[in-house]
């Protein structure tokens, strides 16, 4: 693990944390938290996939 590493992993914990605190200030209850994380992850994995698909052919 380099320098430009442990760099990375800062930052992105810091964009961890200010995501979710964002999310946290919308008060939701956990089952509405887990629903829009799904949501989400179910989005990004989607365009992953058209992305690939569109590269790959």
């Amino acid at each position: 693990m380099n320098e430009h590493s442990v760099v990375q992993i800062i930052a992105l914990l810091g964009w961890l944390i200010l995501c979710g605190s964002a999310l946290a200030s919308y008060k939701l209850d956990w089952s509405k938290g887990l629903k829009l994380a799904l949501t989400w992850i179910a989005i990004f994995v989607g365009l992953f996939v058209i992305f690939d698909l569109v590269r790959g052919g």
